[in-house]
């Protein structure tokens, strides 16, 4: 193999390297707060490194949305396989629940809320729409669920995210009781 084969090789293998670091640090500071710096000291590279892999921030959090969805995709799979029943409801609360341990890991779901934040981004909108689609047509056709139910479970899901990020399933209040009853969210 040619020396210009073996870098093009080595670089490839650290896109997904890079995106990991990506995926952990602009959960945890958004578009805004995260620079290209933070991300190539979390994959312990320079940032020429970084912008030699991916052309520019958004690039670089596309590819953190990215990685975001597959494991979200993982885990509904698993969720699926692990079902207890063969109806839609039984396979789409599986997924559900595979949903609600997988983010108990706060990355998964903070990135998915800062996604959201600038999802007027051209790039960035795009690649959460995909991820939202992604997931949508996988639970509808993993499930063979109505549309209906399809739509209830990304709207729980959507809830979820709101009871997490809030902190709602730890308050005693009424309101709060309402928004939280018979959701399950490990801790």
């Amino acid at each position: 193999m040619s020396a210009t084969g073996s870098r093009i090789s080595i670089a490839e293998s650290r896109r997904p390297v890079v995106a990991a670091a990506a995926l952990s640090r602009f959960a945890e500071g958004g578009f805004h707060g995260t620079t290209v710096s933070d991300v190539a000291d979390e994959a312990k590279i320079s940032p020429a490194y970084v912008f030699k892999l991916f052309p520019g921030k958004e690039a670089l959090f596309v590819a953190a949305v990215e990685l975001c969805f597959a494991e979200v995709l993982e885990a509904l799979e698993r969720g699926a396989d692990g079902s207890e029943g063969q109806s839609p409801g039984r396979i789409l609360d599986a997924m559900g629940g595979a949903y609600a341990e997988l983010i108990s890991d706060r990355r998964l779901l903070m990135l998915q809320v800062h996604a959201q934040s600038v999802a007027e981004i051209p790039a960035i909108g795009a690649a959460l729409r995909a991820g939202l689609a992604s997931i949508t047509r996988f639970a509808k056709t993993r499930s063979r669920g109505s549309d209906d139910q399809v739509q209830r479970f990304i709207a729980f899901g959507q809830l979820c995210h709101l009871v997490v990020t809030a902190g709602l399933d730890e308050l005693p209040d009424e309101w709060a009781g309402i928004l939280t009853h018979n959701l399950r969210h490990p801790h």
